[in-house]
């Protein structure tokens, strides 16, 4: 398998220099597929070398292919990659339906719609989701989802901002901001890019960075609830965090993807905390709590307050970068998304998320149940099991191999997950107690 890369490891590959007609072979240790034919005179961007091997989560499929490769009868269960597995509700799926069947229709064909998103849907989020925290419909602009969105915002930004990230975090993050060139020079010997800050977020502090000791950055990733610890952060703890963007003159770009599985009193938005919207950015999706993975529908919000150094709204430079590189999300998607914030619609997806926190418990039971260190699965679909002393890949082959069960290992999300594994809750029931089985047996 020419993609099959191990992760602790670069693998020299030759490279193409073309002179003329001749094609001259050389080494290189970028760990990249180098083809035989004519190469022209472009040169790679120096931001695209500087990432370090596969994007994580095509990795794990790449393992998955080469496993069922090699083990064809294999009952596999994915637990691995954040792909939701039960139905969407049909009240939801009508409202899509139907949208699409009026689209065969001259009253009901549309076209393009507006790059920010139809104003109804663009106030319902505001209206659900925001109520009381002074988020208006204009501020929000809906998207096919919210990694797309990280990469914009990453546009938007420059590329001579600092960033700083939480460690362990979600891969998109520091890879984004490594194509962007803000990333500086990957450092083998600390795991980590010299130019990002990262935050320590494990359970010696709440898995809450020591915001007293951490370095100014421009621009604060921060998730909560947390993928992949599970964490969600405190009333408290973003107060903090708030504050430490007031004082710095930074600005957090907050990913709340997963606040719909929040089950205790934590925030389910920045915007719970007061000043919020003079510093912060808040991206989050239908995918994970309504089941979207594949239909795609997000939204960013981006206060009308605010500001860069020089006092310029942000909102107006999100606006054009939108316009610029976005046609707006599928008309289809957003019919389905409006049909998710209807009561009944709310009621029936809600549902679905209390299943996956009843398989998250299931996953949790049996982990705790073999002595091992459990964290996360109360307010988000994921779990991170602690492994010490041991390599996360290692644990992940080992489990993959005697279990056929797919995890993910902590360390794809950075130098903070290593010794950790984190276990996802997306799956039938019947999977999720099988696997319970299969790992007591390998335990």
């Amino acid at each position: 398998m020419m993609h099959y890369l191990q992760l602790s490891s670069r693998i020299c590959m030759p490279s193409c220099i073309s002179s003329q007609s001749k094609t001259i072979w050389t080494s290189s240790t970028s760990g990249n597929e180098m083809r035989v034919g004519h190469c022209t005179k472009v040169s790679r961007s120096v931001n695209m070398e500087n990432l370090q091997n596969e994007y994580l989560f095509p990795e794990i499929f790449m393992r998955e292919f080469v496993h069922t490769q090699k083990y064809p009868h294999a009952r596999l269960i994915r637990l691995g990659v954040g792909n939701t597995t039960e139905p969407i509700p049909d009240i939801i799926t009508s409202s899509m339906a139907e949208h699409a069947h009026a689209l065969s229709t001259v009253q009901g064909y549309r076209g393009y719609g507006a790059e920010q998103g139809h104003m109804e849907l663009r106030r319902a989020i505001a209206e659900k989701f925001y109520n009381n925290m002074g988020i208006e419909g204009d501020e929000v602009f809906v998207s096919d989802g919210a990694q797309c969105d990280i990469s914009r915002l990453q546009m938007l930004l420059g590329s001579n901002v600092t960033v700083a990230v939480q460690d362990p975090s979600f891969p998109a993050y520091i890879d984004s901001t490594v194509i962007a060139g803000r990333a500086g020079r990957f450092q083998e010997e600390t795991g980590k890019y010299k130019n990002i800050v990262y935050l320590n977020c494990s359970p010696q502090n709440n898995f809450f960075p020591d915001l007293s000791t951490a370095s100014r950055a421009d621009i604060i990733f921060f998730c909560s609830p947390n993928n992949p610890t599970g964490s969600a952060a405190s009333q408290q703890q973003l107060k903090q965090l708030v504050e430490f963007a007031k004082a710095n003159g930074s600005i957090i770009v907050y990913d709340s993807s997963y606040a719909a599985y929040i089950s205790d009193d934590s925030p389910r938005s920045i915007y719970e905390i007061p000043g919020a919207r003079e510093v912060a950015i808040e991206v989050s999706s239908f995918s994970k709590f309504a089941g979207f993975t594949g239909v795609r529908l997000g939204w960013t919000v981006v206060p009308d307050e605010l500001l860069y150094a020089n006092g310029f709204p942000v909102i107006k430079d999100y606006n054009r970068i939108v316009c610029t590189c976005f046609n707006g999300a599928s008309n289809i998607a957003q019919a389905g998304g409006l049909a998710c914030l209807s009561a009944e619609g709310y009621q029936a997806i809600t549902t679905v998320v209390d299943y996956y926190k009843e398989n998250a418990k299931i996953i949790v039971d049996t982990f705790r149940s073999l002595g091992l260190k459990v964290y996360g699965g109360k307010n988000a679909p994921y779990i991170w099991v602690h492994f010490p002393g041991l390599s996360s890949w290692d644990v992940f082959n080992e489990i993959l191999e005697k279990t056929d069960i797919v995890t993910i290992p902590g360390k794809g999300f950075g130098p903070g997950g290593e010794e950790y594994i984190r276990v996802g809750a997306f799956a039938h029931r019947e999977s999720i107690l099988e696997a319970s089985k299969r790992l007591k047996t390998l335990f």
